[in-house]
């Protein structure tokens, strides 16, 4: 009975939050960053080697965690949202429509965890908070260093698209 609860307040969560922009989202491409994940065979890891860190993993871990705050905070101008977003001038419609719903107003991401998946990728792990309250704790997203910034991907935030109930094209 409580992951049934559970499951909606998600739902509703994400659909508090998301569903007013999507009207606003049209791209003919498919989003990028969408990785396929499999089992790896027995004696072997699922995450690469460590040496394929960022050059400075503490400094980019603080643009990681910086640059998730600033996308998911509904004082950040859409302008700003669309630099920290994998491709954001693609999703331009579906950030400005975001920034100027009042119901988002309220939301923010506490990032909890990162792990580094390469040089450019990593896996982040965050809550989604609405009035200061975890309506989505331990989300699993990522980011990637494209243009020589940490960004929140495109396939996170297709993610939550998706997790709405609602179909977007291009995500």
């Amino acid at each position: 009975m409580v992951l049934g609860r559970r499951t909606a307040a998600l739902a509703a969560a994400a659909a508090l939050l998301l569903t007013p922009a999507l009207a606003a989202c049209s791209d003919d491409e498919p989003a990028t960053g969408d990785q396929v994940t499999s089992v790896p065979p027995p004696g072997m890891t699922a995450r690469p080697p460590a040496a394929e860190a960022p050059e400075d993993p503490a400094a980019a871990r603080a643009e990681i965690t910086r640059n998730w705050q600033a996308f998911f905070d509904a004082g950040t101008p859409a302008a700003e949202r669309v630099k920290l977003l994998e491709n954001g001038e693609k999703m331009r419609a579906v950030l400005t429509a975001f920034a100027n719903n009042p119901q988002a107003a309220a939301s923010t991401a506490e990032v909890t965890g990162i792990e580094f998946t390469s040089a450019s990728g990593a896996d982040v792990t965050y809550d989604l908070k609405v009035g200061g309250n975890p309506v989505l704790p331990d989300s699993r997203g990522t980011s990637v260093l494209q243009d020589d910034t940490w960004k929140v991907s495109a396939k996170t935030l297709c993610g939550l698209v998706k997790l709405s109930g609602v179909t977007v094209e291009g995500c």
